[in-house]
């Protein structure tokens, strides 16, 4: 819509949408309908933007998430290229050609405090997913074999005691993700562990990584840890762990079979819960929350508090809105929405496109496919 209205062709714009279900089901929770319909929205974004926007990346897998709710590095990488396998299947099934979209695929990755399992983490999957492209699918263009990916530092390693230590914290993450061979980063404040961040927090959030980027040299060389004894074992080490659980899997049926029957959720809970209590216990140490403590320092209380003005503006603009659209083209719009869900080989861009256009809400097109796909729901047993 907005670049329909800035004159820019759909053909031109080059958005980066997440468009990473799978992960919501065991991470964050942010899904509502059921696996299969979840994906198949999934492939149909791959459709479209292959027809109308080539230019546009259609995914960026988010590993980011799966590490914040507790997974291992392993995991994280895992379970990540896992759902990356499941989209790729979706969208060959439609008859798309991998070098067509393969290439505009990006990643989001977390970054933890262990400094080379991290950067062993990074390293090993860019290799897991070269060969993949390459010698499972066939993908003959260069870029399909990258690794395009980004990251952040991870607030869930920072902590509400002494949390000035976090910006040490931030540091220590980001020179892993850059030592690693990333494109782009962003760097967690201080506050993240209790608090919405203000201007000054954000500032030193941006200012940490500047000066890993302008000042430390690290850089000015790709892969400079290349050729080290360890890293390199590090990195064998890594890539056979992740290769080993995709397999698990791929047994277990892919991702998508994976969620269904919790197996993927009761894996990424129990190591939170090993994590929380290695944590409770002093088996990890964490510097200033169960280790150098100081006794005379009390966590920090100050806590975001919500401002209802800004909920007001934003009912008083659904309220313009909805007032001066045309209410018929929003009951046609969506009629169309619901007719093209009943339909398994209908893509439903074009249909959601036209429900933008006419100012439907999210909530009127979400209320619209909830009745048709229904919602999902967790399997009870996978708390063991």
């Amino acid at each position: 819509m907005t670049g329909e209205k800035q004159g820019v062709p759909a053909a031109q714009l080059r958005p980066i949408v997440q468009n990473d279900i799978l992960k919501e089901f065991f991470a964050r929770g942010a899904c509502v309908f059921p696996v299969e319909p979840s994906l198949r929205l999934v492939a149909d974004t791959f459709e479209y933007c292959a027809s109308v926007m080539p230019r546009a990346n259609p995914i960026s897998v988010c590993g980011y998430h799966i590490r914040e709710s507790g997974a291992t590095a392993v995991q994280e990488m895992a379970f990540a290229i896992s759902n990356a396998i499941e989209y790729i299947e979706r969208a060959l099934a439609r008859g798309i050609p991998i070098d067509a979209f393969a290439p505009r695929i990006s990643w989001n990755l977390g970054a933890f405090m262990n400094f080379f399992e991290e950067v062993a983490k990074y390293r090993a999957s860019r290799r897991i997913w070269a060969r993949l492209m390459r010698e499972t699918y066939g993908a003959q263009d260069p870029r399909s074999w990258r690794f395009l990916w980004f990251a952040g530092t991870c607030g869930s390693t920072f902590s509400h005691r002494q949390p000035l230590n976090n910006i040490v914290r931030a540091t220590v993450e980001t020179m892993a993700l850059v030592l690693g061979g990333l494109q782009s980063l962003t760097v967690n404040t201080w506050q993240e562990a209790y608090e919405i961040p203000d201007q000054e927090a954000m500032l030193t959030a941006l200012r940490t990584q500047q000066v890993v980027a302008y000042e430390s040299g690290v850089a000015d060389t790709a892969d400079p840890l290349a050729g080290s004894y360890f890293v390199e074992s590090l990195t064998d080490e890594y890539e056979r762990r992740i290769l080993a659980l995709m397999a698990e899997v791929k047994e277990r049926g892919g991702m998508a079979r994976g969620i269904e029957s919790g197996w993927v959720q009761q894996q990424v809970l129990e190591e939170a819960y090993r994590h929380s209590m290695a944590v409770e216990s002093g088996e990890r140490l964490i510097v200033g929350e169960n280790i150098f403590q100081s006794a005379d320092e009390p966590p920090p209380i100050r806590l975001y508090q919500h401002d209802p003005a800004v909920l007001e503006e934003q009912v008083r603009r659904l309220r313009e809105v909805r007032a001066r659209r045309d209410g018929a083209a929003v009951g046609r719009a969506l009629d169309a929405l619901r007719s093209a869900a009943r339909r398994p080989d209908q893509n439903l861009m074009p249909a959601t496109v036209e429900c933008v256009r006419a100012y439907c809400t999210i909530g009127e097109i979400m209320g619209v496919l909830r009745d048709e796909f229904g919602t999902f729901q967790e399997p009870l047993d996978i708390f063991g």
